[in-house]
């Protein structure tokens, strides 16, 4: 079936108090994109973020982000006043994301909350830990030991609470024991509001598309609690680490630094870690979108301590068989493979193998140089064709930076002269994936808006002014509704 989507991140929703949320901003959205017609809203992954606020690299595969909780939610249950929330400075720019100061702000409204929970009467609460015990008891223990020594990665806590000691971990478990419920409360407050979210989205015909990162963070309650999981020496240190080898992009290649599984020992438990993961995100999201899914046929392991991807060698990763042993345990999986960049003959085998649907990506297609497989005249039905990703310049930019052959290429795939505005360009393109063969397209926000790099979400391999972006309160107007969903229409996508 021929459907559509949007592409816009939790935290790039408008409204107040800094940063996008699960509140009225996010329903208003979900009712915009079924009045466009819209049969999925993809976001980003949703976990707890740190150094970099990248959401690629969260302190936790499975807890999400307390920065979503909505606030207004929270002073409608009488937790928070208006007054509270309305002093704290969380920036001058309402489409931009100042994490600093959402950092120094936002967890003391977040404790002046969880003191007046009054969580020992919530039935409901007793129930969410319960269910969750087997992540959230290592995640609260581990952001709350990490509080008490200065925030510094586990890596460098003392021994015996580093290689989880018992006696360290009874120790540390009862000096934090308010540190630990306050972290459970959030993950009870992200999770009912994120499920109240989601339903309403459900029950207007939306899907929600997640994305989870193939590698989890080095320093996290997934690697602290889960050593035998990664490739760690005795110490508890990394062998190597992820990134990807130097190419036309990056001299050095990309040195990711994150940890590399232990293939070995997880196909000796029978992938129950995986199991379990794939389980929990099927608890958040319609469909997932795996990111780096080509290192589950070949993954790029660099010496860990190097300073740059240089030498770093290919190895053999689990294959089929993982997805096999998922679908033996969950039944038949709705996945996105997220197959980009330069791909071997065993890896597209493995994206046929597995039957997922694999990314096509307009930016990727236009070099005059040869024939792609981004090209939609290449695509078949099995695909997601994007005119764009998270880790692209918005449509409009990117094709102002072309380079002057490769642009004529696109102006004569196109069949248009010139464009006189950055409205057809973005309509251009859209309209070419819209009319594509693939099953699903998605497009980002920004370039039904038509913005230009002032709205690029990520430069990957780059630190600082990457995952800021707002889109302005009213972006999304009826007119726009009406003009997604006719093209919808025009392209059978309804």
């Amino acid at each position: 079936m021929r459907t559509s989507g949007i592409l816009l991140p939790v935290a790039s929703l408008p409204g107040k108090y800094g940063i996008g949320t699960f509140g009225k901003e996010a329903y208003n959205f979900v009712d915009s994109l079924s009045a466009a017609g819209q049969a999925y809203w993809q976001i980003l992954p949703l976990g707890p973020t740190g150094y970099g606020d990248s959401p690629y690299q969260s302190f936790s595969t499975f807890a999400g982000n307390p920065y979503f909780i909505d606030l207004q939610t929270l002073i409608e249950e009488g937790l928070l006043t208006k007054k509270e929330c309305d002093a704290c400075d969380f920036g001058a720019s309402d489409d931009y994301i100042d994490y600093e100061k959402l950092y120094f702000e936002r967890y003391d409204l977040l404790r002046k909350a969880f003191d007046r929970a009054k969580l020992s009467n919530k039935k409901d609460y007793k129930e969410f830990c319960k269910k969750n015990e087997s992540w959230l008891d290592d995640y609260a223990l581990f952001r709350a030991v990490k509080n008490s020594f200065g925030g510094i990665s586990y890596i460098e806590w003392d021994d015996d609470i580093r290689t989880r000691q018992p006696e360290a971990i009874a120790k540390y478990t009862k000096l934090c024991i308010k540190d630990i419920d306050f972290y459970k409360f959030l993950q009870y407050e992200f999770d009912k509001q994120w499920q109240a979210l989601k339903n309403y989205a459900n029950g207007k015909n939306v899907k929600i598309i997640g994305d989870i990162p193939i590698y989890v963070a080095f320093d996290s309650a997934d690697t602290w609690a889960n050593p035998e999981l990664f490739q760690f020496d005795s110490k508890g240190y990394p062998t190597a680490v992820a990134g990807c080898p130097p190419d036309g992009f990056s001299a050095t290649g990309q040195l990711w630094g994150n940890p590399l599984y232990d293939w070995k020992y997880h196909k000796e438990t029978g992938y129950k870690w995986w199991i379990t993961r794939i389980a929990h995100c099927y608890e958040l999201y319609d469909m997932i979108r795996i990111d780096h899914f080509r290192a589950f046929d070949a993954y790029y392991a660099i010496p860990y301590g190097d300073p740059t991807a240089e030498f770093g060698k290919w190895k053999k990763g689990p294959g089929i068989g993982l997805f096999n042993a998922i679908r033996a345990e969950l039944g038949e999986l709705d996945m996105i493979a997220e197959d980009l960049g330069f791909l071997t003959e065993s890896v597209l085998e493995l994206v046929r193998k597995s039957g997922f649907p694999g990314m096509k990506v307009l930016q990727f297609a236009f070099d005059s140089r040869e024939d792609s497989d981004y090209l939609p005249h290449n695509y078949i039905k099995n695909s997601v064709v994007y005119t764009g990703t998270h880790d692209n310049e918005t449509i409009v930019g990117w094709f102002k930076t072309l380079k002057k052959v490769d642009r004529q290429m696109a102006l004569d795939y196109l069949n248009i002269v010139e464009f006189s505005s950055d409205f057809e360009i973005s309509r251009a393109f859209i309209k070419l994936a819209m009319g594509s063969v693939s099953n699903l397209c998605v497009i980002p926000m920004q370039d039904y808006l038509a913005l230009g790099s002032e709205a690029r979400i990520n430069k990957p391999a780059t630190l600082g002014g990457n995952w800021v972006w707002r889109m302005k309160k009213g972006a999304f107007t009826k007119k726009l509704s009406t003009e997604i969903k006719s093209i919808t229409k025009l392209y059978a996508r309804m």
